[in-house]
């Protein structure tokens, strides 16, 4: 029998506990709008209250609860963003990011589900593409555009455009991507490939958007077969994850025939596991998000995905990692 001494106290299952309330703190900041108020001043709690019409007292705690999860800092004079939420939750800031969290309500609804998930054997929260209502849809797509747009930049950063001239997005949602690309890059030829009630979606959310000019818009689906075109460039964002394996084969071996000779598959997504399936952490907890929304959407291994890509014909199969800290996993088509 163990010694009473042996017995440990329940640090980290406390710790686990407590460390939901930040992000659900960080969260109602920025659906109030806490963030975009104090943009670059340094404001009392009445003045942030007065300004996003809440009563001071109720919001003082957050304010005070914010201070403590690092996103905000406090003086004699009041409160002020700290350095990440002023860089990327203020509205209006090239960085803002702050449309994102729409969507974590979807994603932490589905993580409370996980344990019916498992006894039913069925996604609890299942999400569909095709036939979610479009309204939900538009709101959807219109949380992730800004994640694209930056994704898009950041590729553009990393990726040698030499003998691209074309490029295209698959499953690519609002198309952003493509718009961060062409910031770039702005003569690149582009084409989003999505379902076709997303591509209506695409087009309402880039009607305004002046490097969408020239857009070409392609409705199918890459697991049925490849595109029309074939093209020097294919990005897939957050699509493997949500498919089944077979599925995810299928997606890779059209996208090899949607590329030019020397074209290049670019694969990223949290989804994307070491083969010791313990890390990255993101993923091993994703891995159960997916679960809970898609019949066969999982986090899938980086041996899994270059036995895809090698029975696909790519080779030069390469994993790196991105600034934002998603996985990026690139290929070329002899």
């Amino acid at each position: 029998m163990a010694s009473e001494s042996a017995i440990p106290e329940p640090t980290l299952i406390q710790s686990l506990q407590a460390s939901i309330a930040p992000a659900f703190a960080m969260h109602a900041g920025v659906i109030l709008g806490v963030f975009t108020a104090l943009g670059d001043a340094t404001l009392t709690g009445a003045e942030v209250a007065r300004t996003l019409n809440v009563d001071p007292r109720r919001l003082e705690r957050l304010l005070y609860a914010l201070v403590s999860a690092g996103l905000l800092e406090s003086c004699d004079t009041g409160f002020c963003n700290g350095p990440e939420a002023a860089t990327y939750l203020v509205q209006g800031k090239p960085g803002y990011i702050g449309e994102e969290h729409q969507l974590l309500d979807e994603l932490w609804r589905a993580d409370l589900l996980t344990a019916t998930s498992i006894r039913e054997e069925r996604p609890a929260a299942k999400h569909d593409f095709a036939t979610s209502d479009p309204e939900a849809s538009l709101a959807f797509f219109r949380g992730t555009a800004p994640s694209a747009l930056s994704f898009g930049r950041r590729l553009a950063d990393m990726i040698d455009f030499e003998g691209v001239h074309s490029a295209i997005d698959i499953g690519g949602g609002p198309g952003h991507s493509l718009i961060g690309l062409r910031e770039t890059k702005p003569d690149l030829q582009v084409t989003l490939l999505e379902l076709p009630a997303s591509i209506m979606l695409a087009k309402t959310l880039l009607a305004d958007e002046p490097l969408a000019n020239g857009v070409r818009f392609e409705a199918g689906s890459i697991v049925e077969a490849p595109s029309s075109t074939t093209h020097d460039l294919a990005i897939l964002k957050a699509v493997i994850q949500v498919l089944s394996r077979e599925d995810a084969a299928k997606t890779i071996r059209n996208t090899y025939a949607s590329l030019n000779s020397a074209g290049r598959i670019l694969i990223s997504g949290v989804g994307i596991l070491n083969d010791d399936r313990v890390s990255p952490s993101e993923a091993v907890f994703y891995d159960l998000t997916f679960m809970n929304l898609y019949p066969e959407g999982a986090s899938y291994t980086r041996r899994e995905y270059r036995d895809w890509l090698s029975e696909a014909g790519f080779v030069d199969i390469a994993f790196d990692a991105m600034p934002s800290g998603s996985q990026l996993i690139s290929a070329r088509k002899p």
